[in-house]
């Protein structure tokens, strides 16, 4: 097999800047440079992992226990989500899928309405014109339709390449490995590809669409697709947050000056489950996890934040205490979602609802009534 039909990454194809053991490593095209003191940016990007990394263990935890339906691990992605979602401007856009977490919280959505949404209480909680982060897209691939024709519009508004970098967007389409066979997605290259649209797909490759390993879904490595529709493809080691921050932040700023879309696959691992109603265990080996658990994303950042000094013992104690906050908030939080009322499921389709969907909502709420359910419409 050459090296090109081998989809595993070598050293000379996978920016990274900060290897598994947590020491610095160069790059010839990119460099780590945040907008604020270095070791500054690194505590947040570790202090952001570890809360994300809280929120998903609590709320797998709850799911255990009966109290959300569903839950979408990110385990072992969070340096590709935060890494991502840190290089955002404020009026970037951003369309997730259902795993997004670690973006969501850097873009200041209450993690109580992502478990809001996994319980059933409501379709989703939050305003995504208000975070600039949509709603969660369970449709595999649909979300990157959305993303680039919302670019689309962008470009429309004159929303890129004014030069004002408070003003000009880009928008950006998280995906999977998986996704990236669908047709909605291949579709979407191809518009954005035709209409030059300020969009960043993002690809978070974890290595199994479900229970498929990624080499039996493609035969090249997944960022080099983008050549076919005509942008540029890059991969990134997605479990180092500095090597991530920095490749979107330059796909960003390339949207947003009009240089059009690009593809960034985040080269990383779903350590947990696809969802909690998946064994992994039945399809993938041990020895495989444990390797993948020598390449940590939070671990790497620490190792190097200690080694060099650039945060001391009480700032990794204090994150420790705060990720126990946060669990306590959660599992405090849960009870206190309100029960969703079934009726309403008929108000958030229509401005107007139809006479014959009114009657529709009576004819239920009578039934309801019947059983004199608490909180059914009467």
């Amino acid at each position: 097999m050459t090296e090109f039909l081998d989809p595993s990454p070598s050293h000379t194809d996978m920016v990274q800047l900060l290897n598994p053991e947590g020491e610095r490593v160069s790059h010839p095209d990119f460099e780590f440079s945040p907008d604020r003191p270095e070791d500054e940016a690194v505590r947040g990007f570790y202090r952001d992992m570890v809360l994300t990394r809280r929120l998903d263990v609590e709320a797998t935890a709850l799911q255990r226990h009966g109290e959300l339906g569903l839950w979408a691990q990110l385990l072992g992605q969070e340096a590709a989500q935060i890494g991502a979602a840190r290089a955002l401007a404020p009026q970037d856009f951003v369309f997730p899928t259902y795993r997004e977490h670690g973006v969501a919280w850097c873009r200041d959505v209450d993690p109580m309405q992502l478990l809001g949404l996994f319980r059933g209480t409501d379709q989703g909680g939050w305003d995504p014109d208000e975070h600039n982060f949509g709603l969660y897209t369970i449709v595999i691939g649909a979300q990157t339709l959305h993303a680039t024709g919302y670019a689309m519009g962008v470009q429309m508004d004159g929303l890129v390449g004014t030069g004002d970098p408070t003003r000009d967007m880009a928008v950006v389409a998280h995906f999977g490995d998986g996704a990236s066979s669908q047709g909605d997605v291949n579709e979407a290259m191809v518009f954005a590809a035709s209409y030059n649209a300020p969009v960043v797909f993002f690809c978070q490759n974890n290595q199994w669409a479900i229970s498929e390993p990624v080499e039996q879904m493609v035969k090249v490595p997944l960022y080099k697709r983008a050549q076919g529709f005509g942008f540029p493809g890059i991969r990134v080691d997605g479990n180092d947050v500095l090597a991530t921050y920095e490749v979107m932040k330059s796909a960003l700023k390339r949207a947003r000056e009009g240089g059009g879309p690009t593809m960034i696959e985040a080269y990383t691992y779903r350590m947990g489950a696809h969802t909690t109603t998946d064994d992994p265990t039945r399809y993938r080996l041990s020895d495989e996890v444990e390797a993948w658990k020598l390449k940590d994303p939070i671990a790497r950042v620490e190792a190097y934040l200690r080694r060099g000094g650039g945060a001391s013992t009480s700032f990794f104690a204090k994150v420790e205490a705060e990720a126990d906050e946060l669990g306590e908030r959660l599992r405090a939080g849960i009870h206190a979602l309100p029960e969703p009322d079934p009726v309403r499921l008929f108000d958030n389709v229509y401005t107007e609802l139809p006479p014959e969907l009114q009657e529709q909502r009576d004819g239920y709420a009578a039934y309801l009534s019947s059983f004199d359910l608490e909180g059914a419409s009467r």
